[in-house]
């Protein structure tokens, strides 16, 4: 992939809001035909080379998976059709003793692995830390219980992380994840709702705590309702007549309490896709359940910004993190 190639895509999936509205649910098909495709790198090498680790070896806890044709042109690195989802690998040169789970976004219609999979894993493996990428089921692919599936995968993709910390090198006990728009959401719902049960346990793994030590949120979807949701993300995760009862459920600055790990919050407020109320939903939960919080809000770089250009001050935020999670991860009994 060339240093050309990296720019483009990453200026087109810093639109990739604009092409899931203007596409819509119902026409994904037919607009997505008409749409124009700029050319994009083909799948990373190091995505393809990544040791896998399958959640369900035995079959997912919910059935009734449909594949969905591709529009023609539809980015390989834009995942969709995810019958079972996996786990990728990215070990550093030298570990830091502590493991990151990556949940990337994609308005729950796709799973975006190259600017916040493959990208973040290779800035935080650099320092040290050992980073799982879930490629999770997409909700809206048949699956019963929809509004479930993501956080199944989270649950048990957390409980893998922790039941093979011996093999890759780190202390189970600090284990962070770190997710982007839906998968905010998802990093959020799994913050808030470790403990809920979603599924029958299938091994001994899932006897082991799938709450994270610590939690960044990056551009998060945290409403369900609008005019704050990401009217994509909620109407793929819950439906398109979901009752009040499911979007509370899956509201999760309405679950947070004294368990909630700490957070980490980050925005840009020129953000047109998810406006910035989501990630102040969060902080204002947070602060009212005296958890620890940190909120980093910038004045430019729109939606889906990934690592974010580093001539921009957005660019700055995964240093942040990692400094965050230093003090945090630090203090982990």
């Amino acid at each position: 992939m060339t240093k050309r190639d990296c720019e483009d895509a990453g200026a087109w999936l810093r639109r990739r809001s604009f092409l899931l509205g203007a596409i819509g649910l119902a026409g994904i098909g037919a607009a997505a035909r008409a749409q124009q495709f700029p050319k994009l790198p083909p799948m990373p090498q190091a995505w393809i080379d990544a040791e896998q680790i399958a959640l369900w070896p035995d079959g997912t806890p919910t059935t009734g998976f449909v594949a969905k044709p591709l529009p023609p042109g539809w980015p390989d690195i834009l995942v969709r059709n995810v019958a079972e989802p996996v786990l990728r690998v990215f070990r550093p040169a030298t570990s830091n003793g502590r493991a990151l789970l990556s949940l990337p976004g994609g308005a729950y219609t796709f799973v975006s692995i190259l600017n916040e999979g493959v990208d973040i894993a290779r800035a935080m493996t650099a320092l040290g830390y050992t980073v799982f990428v879930l490629t999770y089921r997409l909700p809206d692919e048949g699956w019963a219980d929809r509004a479930d599936v993501p956080l199944q995968d989270a649950q048990r993709a957390m409980r893998l992380i922790r039941a093979r910390a011996k093999h890759y090198g780190y202390d189970p006990a600090t284990v962070a994840a770190v997710g982007f728009s839906a998968g905010g959401h998802l990093g959020a719902t799994l913050a808030t709702g470790f403990a809920e049960p979603v599924y029958r346990p299938r091994d001994a793994a899932d006897a082991l705590d799938a709450r994270p030590a610590a939690v960044g949120l990056i551009y998060p979807v945290i409403s369900a309702t609008a005019p704050v949701t990401h009217a994509e993300s909620a109407l793929r995760l819950l439906g398109p007549s979901p009752s009040t009862a499911l979007i509370a459920r899956r509201s999760p600055a309405m679950h947070v309490t004294g368990q909630t790990p700490p957070t980490f919050l980050v925005h840009a407020l020129d953000d047109k896709a998810v406006p910035p109320e989501n990630s102040m939903m969060m902080l204002r939960a947070l602060q009212a359940a005296a958890r620890p919080v940190e909120v980093h809000l910038f004045e430019e770089g729109g939606h889906g910004f990934g690592l974010g250009p580093k001539d921009k001050p957005c660019g700055a935020w995964s240093a942040l993190f990692a400094a965050w999670l230093d003090r945090h991860l630090a203090a982990t009994p």
